[in-house]
């Protein structure tokens, strides 16, 4: 792979080492003070995950959900998926799932592509 295939990001496959992990740490913690918004990680066990969710998002915040840990075929996905739903039409913003593993939702006025970058 060359240099610039690394940087634009060529069709080859990736693999591990092509990433570097990053330690929070490291970064100035002070910097984020000012910010409108936060991006939140969660991860969904069950229905009492979802509080969070929705307090972030009616709190102005973005959240991307990792639901991995709950059966697809499963009725509380779907309720969960719902609840978040009707809390991002609440507060004018969006919600999207990403394959059977995320799901990201948007505080008002944030509006998810649904195209993807770099696509013909």
């Amino acid at each position: 792979m060359g240099f610039m295939s690394k940087i634009l990001g060529g069709r080859d496959s990736r693999s591990t080492e092509d990433y570097v992990q990053l330690d929070v740490d490291d970064f100035d913690a002070a910097a984020s003070g000012d910010a409108a918004m936060q991006v939140h990680i969660a991860e969904v066990d069950g229905q009492a995950d979802a509080i969070d969710i929705k307090d972030a998002v009616y709190d102005g915040d973005l959240v991307i959900a990792d639901i991995t840990r709950l059966r697809t075929e499963d009725r509380t996905v779907e309720h969960i998926v719902d609840e978040l739903r009707q809390v991002a039409d609440e507060v004018g913003g969006d919600i999207v799932q990403k394959g059977d593993d995320q799901l990201i939702v948007t505080p008002t006025g944030v509006k998810i592509s649904r195209e993807k970058l770099g696509r013909d």
